[in-house]
């Protein structure tokens, strides 16, 4: 019943609940340690009740004759129910087997490299080939994993020995080539610089920057942790899982100091997330780098000409007719209440969607509004409009980069690195970054190297 239960949890937020519980116990919040938990708790409920309906199954004249011959309870089931009930146990197992692969894919916003690294910077970068090849590989180490459990079970249960010892050898295999990563990570001499990224193109160029200007300033190796989710990558920093990231001021005022309404200014709201984040957690913020990438409300141009819809105001009166999309967070988020109660927004239908489709979505008619982002490159692109908000809902969203307690006591050199950054990307310089990646198809690396090469050049 509580495997059950457990399986009855999205697979993503098992993973997720995971970072604030072992935060709380002190162990290693990101990466490989909720992976391997969660994904454990979720291949539980197929072998267990595989086991159980298997034991069950076994004929009762073979347990009488069993305690006929003087068996003990537990001789009995070692001897006699569980090899009979094995062929349906290993079902079980394969059958969790497949399920663990294709769940660990979803391993990726805890910071537990995966094939989900593939799928989710594809499907974020619209680069479909990486999509493919995360997808094809999941499915392709599935299927191996599935035929070495099946032969480990035929080699049993017919005493093939060479069956047996090639599929538990090519197991065995798997299990190194997996940990070898960690080994040497564990026996590196310079521990990299940890940089998080959130899972959007704008995050993914912006590490690439941070790795890029820490590399040419200090010397220090880099390391990336993509497609965190927004909170496991604050929650990660607080704890010293990663050293850095981008964030914005916006999201840590509603998210993180939990404030109501706006601020009084954009200034006003970086002080006061610096002064809060440095007293309760030590985590320092390094540079305001210069842009802001707020929350939008954004429709195609071509429709707000034809209904005269240029504010949120005029968008109220013609929402009751309307969808809105927006990405998995927006409408759990205090910015959407606070435009519901500003501005009396009403709509038809919300519809939730990954903030990759969200664009395409809107160009294609699938729905009327979005929750864009301002420094989308895919806003001007694909001929969509971002509407004022003419009686300020939703507060400021200064880029700004924050740094662990860790990284400041440790290594003030690559913080002092990174307070020259502050004020040297305006919003028309990010937005261009962000269209080489969404419409031209660059990788964030290049566009991110490049970027720092010219800021470096004024």
């Amino acid at each position: 019943a509580a495997a059950a239960v457990i399986q009855t949890i999205p697979g993503l937020a098992l993973l997720a609940v995971m970072v604030p519980l072992l935060a709380a116990l002190h162990l290693r919040s990101i990466g490989f340690l909720p992976a391997l938990i969660g994904l454990t708790l979720y291949g539980l409920l197929p072998i267990l009740r595989n086991t159980v309906t298997g034991i069950a199954g076994v004929d009762p004249a073979l347990k009488e004759a069993a305690r006929g011959v003087g068996m003990t309870a537990h001789q009995q089931l070692r001897m006699v129910e569980l090899p009979i009930a094995l062929p349906v146990i290993v079902a079980g197992v394969r059958t969790a087997t497949v399920w663990t692969v294709g769940m660990a894919t979803l391993s990726t916003p805890v910071g537990a490299p995966s094939l989900g690294n593939y799928i989710f910077s594809g499907l974020q970068t619209r680069n479909f080939t990486a999509v493919l090849v995360g997808s094809v590989a999941a499915a392709a180490l599935a299927l191996a994993l599935d035929a070495l459990v099946h032969g480990v079970e035929v080699g049993i249960r017919h005493r093939r020995r060479a069956l047996l010892a090639g599929c538990a050898g090519g197991a065995a295999l798997l299990a190194v080539w997996a940990a070898a990563p960690l080994v040497t990570a564990a026996a590196r001499p310079a521990q990299p610089v940890v940089i998080g990224a959130k899972t959007f193109t704008e995050q993914y160029v912006l590490a690439e920057l941070l790795a890029d200007w820490i590399r040419d300033a200090t010397g220090l190796p880099s390391e990336i942790r993509a497609s965190l989710g927004s909170t496991v990558a604050y929650d990660a920093l607080a704890s010293g899982d990663i050293d850095l990231y981008v964030d914005y001021s916006g999201t840590l005022w509603a998210t993180i100091l939990r404030r109501d309404g706006a601020p009084p200014s954009r200034e006003a709201a970086v002080a006061e997330v610096a002064r809060f984040l440095r007293e309760r957690d030590g985590v320092e913020l390094v540079a305001d780098l210069g842009f802001e990438n707020a929350y939008a409300l954004a429709m195609r141009a071509a429709d707000a000409d034809r209904l005269g819809i240029a504010t949120i105001a005029d968008l109220a009166r013609h929402a009751p007719g309307m969808t809105i999309g927006g990405d998995y967070e927006f409408f759990s988020r205090p910015e959407w209440r606070a435009l519901r109660e500003t501005y009396g927004l009403r709509f038809a239908e919300q519809r939730s969607m990954d903030a990759s489709l969200m664009y395409q979505a809107a160009a294609l008619g699938e729905v009327d509004v979005i929750s864009a982002f301002s420094t989308d490159g895919r806003i001007a692109a694909l001929e969509l409009r971002v509407l004022d908000d003419d009686r300020a809902a939703i507060p400021p969203y200064d880029a700004v980069v924050l740094a662990s307690a860790r990284l400041a006591r440790e290594h003030a050199e690559v913080v002092a690195a990174l307070r020259e950054l502050a004020g040297t990307i305006d919003a028309t310089r990010m937005r261009a970054a962000n269209l080489e990646v969404d419409e031209r198809g660059r990788s964030p690396r290049e566009v991110g190297r490049e970027l720092a090469a010219s800021v470096r050049d004024g």
